[in-house]
């Protein structure tokens, strides 16, 4: 593999290794960090010695290349890894051997394929990223019943790919997971199912990032039952919600959502054009089958005097534009947020939601004209049926998604109020169900201070003493651990 000029610079990259240790004395023994070596590799020796042993298409990127940018862009800009060098493989083969090279020099490796991840815990990796952007491959079995997916695949590749040949997922990614081709912490390449190495299977479905690095994985998959999702878009003014969320409830009806009633999400936002001073609420709803089947189950919406009305139908891999789901409806930028998981909509709590929102965007002009209160709800009937014991992922009795999200102007000095107001959010949604503990969705987890990891891995004792034990088996020297992490750097 040939180097470029621009990557023959002799600086440093990486920092001595810190000694301090926060685990607790009983992990220490199998949470050791390895010895570093006594002289860190510049960023010409990294790039040299990979290039000399991974595909010859693969890249790799320092700062002083022009798509540097391009290739360490994060959606969330405050979380900020210190990403020295990028490897961009065109080989599952080639993870392994940078695995193997990065731990024989001491050299962290974080893995990445869109940047969306949003915990703060990325903040505290300085290393070499592993970009999977090239491994995009999507094979269908000739049986129709599976196909594998490499990697570096987008989730709209997938969707596209799968529904031009008649196919579809349906339930959490996870119990669909037939096979995975994994890299664990030492570069070993293995193969994780029902039949080899289970414990890590169970695990991989769920809590699968601080285990190991997923190259590719076996999915289950579905014929198509229709040619068109019909979409309903809402927009309300303020003294609606309340009307609106009591019909979200009899709809959901503590998740027994119509089956195909597969998107209910809603917006409250500002929208100047309408109400330069108090927020509105947008819905829109997703349902696979035909308008007119759709529009029956939202007769309920239908009576509500709505500012305006949005309908159509079309296929599935375009229904992101009219629902809002779309990557452009959400450029990256510098998000303060929280997030919660709810079984049901708290009427009073909505209306709470509602008025915080319109007294700091009063408050904080820059901040509400940014500022979102975003839900998520699906039909979960699939998700309930799996034994909550069969996977690491705890939370089948959660119906609901919700999140605050603000971006905060570069110098505004406004970072602090956003967060506050973030953290008052999520007070109010957790208030709202007195009865249960808080629940964050592993995959929106943001490092707030206030998330615990049980309510991220669950709130019973055995599920982290399980985690845990499968880390001291298969990621002994904890170098999985920048993204949610259940043991801390």
């Amino acid at each position: 593999m040939n180097i470029p000029r621009y990557m023959l610079c002799s600086l440093t990259l990486f920092q001595a290794f810190t000694t301090s240790s926060s685990l607790p004395p009983s992990s220490k023994l199998y949470f050791q960090r390895d010895l570093f070596t006594c002289r860190q590799p510049s960023t010409f020796e990294i790039a040299q010695k990979l290039g000399a042993i991974i595909s010859s298409n693969s890249s790799i990127f320092s700062t002083a290349h022009p798509p540097w940018s391009e290739v360490t862009k994060r959606w969330n800009t405050l979380i900020t890894p210190d990403i020295e060098v990028v490897v961009q493989p065109t080989k599952e083969s080639d993870i392994p051997k940078i695995v193997e090279y990065c731990n024989d020099n001491d050299i962290k490796f974080l893995t990445v394929n869109s940047g969306h991840g949003l915990t703060t815990s990325l903040n505290k990796f300085r290393g070499v990223q592993i970009d999977m952007k090239k491994l995009t491959a999507i094979t269908i079995n000739s049986d129709g019943k599976s196909a594998l997916f490499q990697a570096g695949v987008s989730i709209q590749d997938v969707i596209t790919t799968l529904w031009d040949q008649g196919y579809g997922l349906y339930g959490l990614i996870t119990d669909n997971i037939l096979h995975l081709n994994v890299v664990l912490a030492d570069g070993a390449a293995i193969s994780v199912s029902e039949t080899s190495h289970e414990d890590l299977f169970w695990a991989m479905k769920g809590a699968g990032h601080n285990f190991g690095i997923v190259t590719s994985m076996r999915l289950k998959i579905y014929p198509r039952k229709t040619a068109t999702w019909h979409y309903h878009n809402y927009l309300w003014a303020q003294d609606k919600v309340e009307t609106v969320f009591e019909e979200l409830n009899k709809i959901q009806d503590h998740g027994n959502a119509p089956p195909l009633l597969g998107s209910s999400f809603g917006h409250i936002l500002l929208n100047k054009s309408i109400n330069e001073e108090e927020a509105v609420l947008w819905w829109t709803f997703g349902y696979a089958g035909p308008a007119s089947e759709a529009e029956e189950i939202l007769r309920p919406f239908n009576a509500i005097e709505a500012i305006s009305e949005e309908m159509g139908d079309v296929p599935y891999p375009e229904i992101h534009g009219p629902q809002k789901t779309a990557a452009s409806s959400f450029p990256p930028g510098p998000y303060a947020m929280s997030t919660v998981l709810l079984q049901t909509y708290n009427i009073t709590a909505q209306r709470q939601l509602y008025d915080l929102f319109n007294r700091n965007a009063a408050l904080y002009p820059e901040l509400g004209a940014t500022a979102i209160l975003m839900i998520e709800g699906y039909a979960t009937a699939g998700v309930q049926a799996i034994d909550p014991a069969s996977t690491a992922y705890p939370h089948r009795d959660e119906f609901h998604l919700a999140f605050f999200l603000v971006a905060v102007p570069e110098r505004s000095g406004l970072l602090e109020p956003a967060k506050t107001w973030a953290r008052e959010s999520w007070d109010i949604w957790n208030a709202g169900q007195p009865t249960r503990k808080p629940a964050t969705y592993v995959n929106y987890a943001t490092g707030n201070e206030y998330e615990s990891l049980e309510s991220i891995y669950g709130y019973e004792p055995w599920r982290l003493e399980r985690l845990r034990a499968l880390k001291a088996k298969y990621d002994p020297f904890n170098r999985f651990r920048y993204y949610v992490p259940f043991i801390p750097s």
